[in-house]
C-alpha cells in the first residue's frame, strides 16, 4: 500500500462515514455491494457487525465507523458494505454512503493534521488528499485491525462457516 500513495496518481473509492469523507486505493476494493442482512456472531469484537453469505463465500462484516470510532448516520438505502481486500484477508466494511471514485495526485496529499489525528488514531491514516475545497481521510486498512483482531475476525467468520457446513 505504501508505494500505492507514493505514484503520482491514484484511483480511490470515496465513501463517507457521518459527515467525513474517507478514501482507499481501488486497488483494494474488490466489490461494493447493497446492505444485506448480517448474522451476529456471538463473542466477535464490537466492531464486527457479523457475517454474510456473498455468493457462496462466508464474510465478516465489520462497521467501520465503530472501528474508527466515529458517530455513523443512520442506516438508509444509501449504506453499503465495501468489501475489501488487504494483506490477504477480505473483509466487508459497512459504510453510510459510497461517493464516487476519484483520481488524486500525490502532490495533492498531506500528512494529516493533528485535529484528525486526535479524532481518529494516528495510525489508521496514509494522509489528507486535498479535493479543491473538501478534504479527503485517506485509510491505510493494514493497519485499521491489529494482527490479533485480523485472527478474531477470521475465527468469527470460520465459526460460521462451519455452522452451515
Amino acid at each position: 500500500m505504501e508505494k500505492e500513495f507514493n505514484s503520482k496518481e491514484i484511483q480511490l473509492v470515496v465513501f463517507k462515514i457521518g459527515k467525513e469523507e474517507f478514501g482507499v486505493p481501488i486497488s483494494e476494493v474488490r466489490e461494493i455491494v447493497r446492505l444485506v442482512p448480517i448474522t451476529p456472531v456471538p463473542r466477535a469484537p464490537d466492531f464486527v457487525e457479523g457475517v454474510v453469505n456473498l455468493r457462496g463465500q462466508i464474510l465478516a462484516i465489520i462497521d467501520l465507523a465503530k472501528r474508527l470510532k466515529i458517530t455513523p448516520s443512520p442506516r438508509s438505502d444509501r449504506s453499503r458494505i465495501i468489501v475489501v481486500e488487504f494483506e490477504g484477508n477480505i473483509i466487508g466494511m459497512i459504510v453510510d454512503e459510497v461517493m464516487e471514485v476519484f483520481r488524486l495526485s500525490s502532490e495533492n496529499i498531506d500528512k494529516a493534521p493533528e485535529l484528525i489525528t486526535a479524532e481518529i488514531h494516528e495510525e489508521y491514516l496514509k494522509g489528507v488528499g486535498k479535493l479543491g475545497d473538501r478534504l479527503l481521510i485517506l485509510i491505510d486498512l493494514a493497519r485499521v485491525f491489529s494482527p490479533e483482531e485480523v485472527e478474531d475476525i477470521k475465527k468469527t467468520k470460520e465459526q460460521q462457516s462451519k455452522k452451515e457446513e
